[in-house]
């Protein structure tokens, strides 16, 4: 899981509209941003900013857990993928894997991961804490596998918040995927864009459309961009899914739980009990 929550600011998900820069920091506006600038944008922060994401958020996510969001929801509980006893054997590809804590969970089944990032330095991370399933560090715009290759897929806030085209990454997976196999992703509920991204009060009124699908970007002084993530509709989400051979079997908006005292970001008790903040998509490759 390497979303949510850049390291050293609110969160990856910002309130949709224009900041005033702040002193050293870069600028963030809402523009633009193709599938290259996009890419490069974010494979750059995570590399920069992955030591400090690991220190703040590595003992929630623990080192092989397999959490679905900062709500907290865990697949023990979930069986999203399917029961624990059948993920024993199954090949399944983790999209944004970050540390590979969800691979480390999955080996522990019995399954046979394979932890897949943009980000060398997250994956480095991967190796600190140890595993003996693959990882690959890519983009997943374009998966380096074999048709066919998997049983399942999953990606805990992973790849699809930050692409200018989730539709090429969908249907990439849906290519190594075996018939049958199943895709679950998590990614910030679509709604969480027409609020500001503040965990207390203020936080609660809309400050935006939600309606409006500008990028959020942050660049540096010459305009380049240093992180990029996009906006989708939940029902530009379910098209996404269809329009790229998958069929949709739930759409799991996880609740708040009593016992999840903590803020990460923009997420907090306060607002998680009020409006969701997390999406989970859980699709078959038929």
């Amino acid at each position: 899981m390497t979303s949510p929550g850049p390291a050293g600011r609110k969160s990856t998900t910002r309130e949709p509209i224009i900041q005033e820069p702040e002193a050293s920091e870069p600028e963030a506006t809402r523009r633009a941003a193709s599938v290259a600038e996009s890419s490069r944008a974010n494979r750059g922060w995570w590399d920069r900013n992955a030591d400090e994401y690991q220190v703040e958020h590595g003992t929630f996510l623990g080192d092989d857990r397999f959490v679905w969001g900062p709500e907290g929801l865990d697949e023990v509980e979930a069986e999203l993928l399917g029961p624990p006893e059948e993920l024993k054997g199954r090949d399944v590809l983790e999209i944004g894997a970050g540390a590979a804590q969800c691979s480390r969970w999955l080996a522990a089944q019995g399954a046979r991961p394979v932890a897949l990032d943009i980000s060398h330095r997250q994956l480095q991370h991967a190796l600190r804490i140890g595993g003996t399933f693959p990882l690959v560090c890519a983009d997943a715009g374009a998966l380096p596998f074999a048709d066919g290759s998997f049983d399942l897929a999953c990606s805990a806030y992973g790849a699809l918040p930050f692409v200018a085209d989730p539709r090429q990454v969908l249907r990439e997976v849906r290519r190594v995927l075996r018939p049958g196999g199943r895709l679950v992703f998590s990614v910030t509920h679509p709604i969480r864009w027409a609020f500001p991204d503040e965990p207390g009060p203020e936080g609660l009124s809309v400050s935006g459309s939600y309606f409006d699908r500008t990028p959020y970007v942050e660049q540096d002084e010459e305009g380049r961009a240093v992180y990029v993530e996009h906006h989708r509709t939940i029902g530009d989400r379910i098209r996404d899914v269809v329009a790229s051979g998958f069929r949709l079997v739930d759409l799991v908006e996880p609740e708040w739980p009593a016992w999840n005292t903590s803020e990460w970001g923009g997420w907090s008790p306060l607002r998680g009990n009020l409006i969701p903040g997390t999406a989970i998509f859980v699709c078959v490759r038929d």
